[in-house]
């Protein structure tokens, strides 16, 4: 009875070692994944160079509607169409996630118009260019060969190694330089040495590639 005894206690003894070995093991393991974790969600490097020689092309946010109303008038926002409070939502949101990847941006620029410009100071990213190269000629409310040789004059000043520059501006725009529809609050990125465009997921902001 007592050998018997012993046994057990023996074999406890074992699995109770075997048991505290897996326990560390698996201890380990959580660590090293905690770790893989934490670097994969690091924001990015402000000099990391991976937007450079770009222009960021975003949309203006969320704004109910299509044009804007027959008594349009640039200097009165009233006159306009703007954003409501999803669209202000949605471009706080847009500005924390690009803020996130701590990017070195030589500039912001954006259209005249005021959800454009309400977007661009919505996205707290720093100092806004109002810019007329960026304005909608949607409903001929810009001239569209003299906004769009405006605005492709800007891009040919931009450095083709410097660092990034964001353009708040519309859809007709924007499809008009990259071919790209972007949706509201979407973002295209352009390379200013080939022209190549494509959409921009704000992904790409959140950490390094």
């Amino acid at each position: 009875m007592t050998h018997q005894l012993a046994g057990i206690n023996i074999q406890t003894k074992l699995s109770l070692r075997h048991c505290l070995k897996v326990v560390l093991r698996f201890g380990k393991l959580l660590a090293l994944l905690s770790i893989l974790l934490v670097a994969v969600n690091l924001p990015a490097r402000a000099d990391d160079g991976r937007f450079d020689g770009t222009v960021i092309f975003l949309r203006h946010a969320l704004a109910p509607g299509n044009g804007d109303p027959a008594n349009f008038n640039l200097k009165d926002c009233q006159t306009q169409r703007n954003l409501d409070e999803t669209g202000r939502r949605q471009a706080r949101g847009i500005g924390k996630r690009i803020a996130a990847a701590n990017l070195n941006l030589a500039g912001i620029y954006s259209s005249e118009w005021c959800r454009c410009l309400e977007t661009a100071f919505l996205l707290d990213l720093g100092p806004v260019t109002p810019f007329s190269g960026l304005n909608s000629f949607y409903e001929n409310h810009a001239p569209r060969d003299a906004t769009l040789a405006k605005l492709q004059a800007k891009l040919d000043s931009l450095p083709r190694d410097g660092a990034p520059v964001i353009m708040i501006t519309h859809y007709v725009t924007i499809q008009a330089i990259t071919n790209i529809a972007a949706p509201s609050g979407g973002a295209v990125l352009f390379d200013l040495a080939t022209g190549y465009a494509r959409e921009l997921s704000l992904l790409a902001f959140s950490a390094t590639n």
